[in-house]
């Protein structure tokens, strides 16, 4: 049995729970609505201050989904209630980041500045020249939009010049040996 899929995700007062025929669920709370299409062969009950999530049976195909479901419900809830962020450092001698509207202004090395627009339901803010926090309330979305700015100019192993996540560890590889 899933040991994640078997816990009940409780629903905080202020969420409301819409689920439909198909297992398309809603979720509408304080920071705004979520919908997701879940996979239709899994059971979802939606009870007065919990959802519980069973398997019809114990193929593995109902074992891989069972705790993922919960989970994507999970996140969901957390979402509309607490919202999600990331952290994105630029280290390097003239690399800086810039807001200017809905665009993010990155200068990274390179002979054309780079333009980011943020898509729907994502903010990002800069602070300094050299952090910027992505928000919004799809744990997903906040997740690959913090990718695609990471893959702009990831780390290097060398001097440690890129985007990264605020709480990764570059390892670091000693440069060339000198002759003797």
């Amino acid at each position: 049995m899933s040991r994640i899929g078997k816990q009940p995700v409780v629903v905080p007062s202020g969420v409301t729970i819409d689920l439909k025929e198909g297992n398309f669920l809603t979720v509408k709370g304080p920071k705004g609505t979520l919908s997701r299409q879940l996979v239709p062969d899994i059971n979802v009950q939606v009870e007065t201050e919990q959802i519980l999530v069973t398997r019809p049976n114990n193929l593995k195909r109902f074992r891989s989904l069972h705790g993922l479901t919960r989970t994507l419900i999970f996140n969901m809830v957390e979402g509309v209630t607490k919202g999600y962020s990331k952290t994105l450092e630029i280290n390097g001698v003239g690399y800086r980041a810039a807001k200017n509207g809905k665009k993010l202004n990155l200068t990274l090395g390179y002979s054309h500045p780079v333009e980011m627009e943020d898509p729907e339901g994502i903010d990002t803010t800069v602070e300094g020249n050299n952090k910027i926090i992505i928000t919004g309330i799809d744990k997903e979305k906040v997740g690959q939009y913090a990718a695609i700015i990471r893959t702009k100019r990831p780390p290097e192993p060398y001097k440690g010049k890129g985007i990264k996540y605020s709480d990764e560890k570059i390892r670091r590889k000693a440069g060339k040996a000198g002759k003797k």
